[in-house]
């Protein structure tokens, strides 16, 4: 892995992760068209970025992840969680196959777009505009929808703001509770990757990888970068839903999952 292999991935993951376009099917294209051998730091280096991704919400909603005296944010956020903890666990080995094939990928990408096109219309009525008014039944309800984006190619944005719109939410106010979920979600996932799991090449943990010739380096590179390009995209983000809602993504996804079908099923 080379420095420029660094910075593209980096720039895909903080530009992509808060959007509803999918961070995965994106960076197994960046992958392949740049050559980028995907071994186990590869595969490290492309959850662990997550981590700086993570900073950018946490650094733009300081005083809501700060403000202790609110409780039941904290609760709600540890509620919604769980289903990922579990059925992330439970499934890793499977998630893991899919991403080996990225014709499923850019169909999924498809079909998601499709989805979005029709999101504005069908929720039309929301009741709920400020992350005080959800209830922990409605945060356990969302974290189940966020599950959906174990499919990779489905996007966990996506899939969690759907579900919040679905449980009343205002389009801002789902995204914005996207964006806090995403803290211990992606927290849990990179925790996992570091320090849990152990790769099937080198069969060292994720810790061991990284002090590893210059994958340290890369990786604090790597997660500088997407947690600065994370920062503007959730910005941009907020105001495009809140202008345009979904169908500019919608298109986005369809046109983009076209091109990489294509470009796949040339280059099997």
């Amino acid at each position: 892995m080379e420095l420029l292999h660094v910075i593209l991935i980096a720039i895909i993951e903080g530009l992509t992760e808060y959007l509803p376009v999918s961070s995965t099917a994106h960076m197994i294209f960046v992958s392949s068209y740049f050559g980028i051998q995907e071994d186990d730091f590869v595969k490290l280096f492309q959850v662990s970025i997550q981590f700086g991704a993570i900073l950018a919400v946490v650094f733009l909603y300081w005083r809501k992840f700060f403000d202790f005296s609110k409780f039941q944010f904290y609760i709600k956020l540890a509620a919604a969680v769980i289903p990922a903890l579990i059925l992330g666990k439970l499934f890793d080995d499977k998630i893991d196959a899919v991403l080996g094939n990225p014709i499923p990928i850019a169909i999924v990408l498809i079909l998601g777009g499709v989805i979005l096109l029709f999101v504005d219309n069908r929720f039309k009525n929301p009741t709920i505009v400020s992350e005080e008014q959800i209830t922990v039944k409605k945060a356990v309800i969302i974290g189940f929808w966020q599950c959906l984006a174990m499919m990779p190619g489905t996007s966990r944005s996506a899939a969690s703001i759907i579900g919040g719109m679905q449980q009343g939410l205002t389009r801002a106010t789902a995204a914005e509770f996207s964006f806090f979920l995403a803290v211990p979600t992606m927290l849990a996932v990179t925790v996992y990757s570091l320090f849990l799991k152990t790769y099937e090449v080198t069969q060292l943990k994720g810790y061991e990888l990284l002090v590893q010739g210059n994958n340290i380096k890369f990786f604090l590179i790597g997660n500088i970068i997407a947690f600065v390009v994370a920062v503007l995209a959730i910005k941009l983000f907020i105001e495009v839903i809140k202008k345009y809602g979904f169908k500019p993504w919608g298109y986005y996804r369809i046109v983009v999952g076209i091109l990489l079908l294509i470009y796949f099923s040339i280059n099997k």
